[in-house]
């Protein structure tokens, strides 16, 4: 049975190692924005959150998350994604970020990632509402 949670921060050393390549696979997506250490920090300082999934003792998947304040919006922001059998964990993880969010004033989810990500997360009510391209300037 999958089970996810989120880790406090005092708690991240404990798993770390376990859900890092998960993370760093993300982080690989980011193009030089972040690396798996960044992450790590930005976690353990507890600006961010760290939930995980874990089927018995197996650790399935991680999502790093944070709260975002617009001046008229706040969201949670699902900022890092990455696991495998995503199909076990997806929704149990979506539930509780949800719950999560609600709890914490945000009026929805927000995530940025690779064109696939759209096809994964439709079902579950999320639409595309824009794409960010970049053009790198210089080398």
């Amino acid at each position: 049975m999958i089970e996810v949670s989120l880790i406090p921060p005092q708690y991240i050393d404990a798993c770390w190692d376990k859900i890092e390549a998960f993370i760093g696979k993300a982080a690989k997506y980011t193009y030089g924005r972040y690396t798996t250490s960044n992450i790590y920090d930005l976690v353990k300082e507890g600006d961010y959150q760290l939930w995980v999934a874990i089927d018995d003792t197996q650790f399935k998947g991680a999502v790093v998350t944070n709260i975002i304040t617009y001046p008229q919006r706040k969201l949670l922001g699902m900022q890092f994604c990455g696991g495998d059998d995503l199909k076990l964990w997806k929704e149990p993880m979506l539930e509780l970020l949800k719950k999560f969010g609600l709890a914490s004033g945000c009026d929805g989810i927000e995530s940025t990632g690779r064109p696939g990500w759209a096809k994964v997360f439709k079902e579950d009510g999320y639409k595309a509402i824009w794409v960010t391209y970049e053009l790198p300037l210089g080398e």
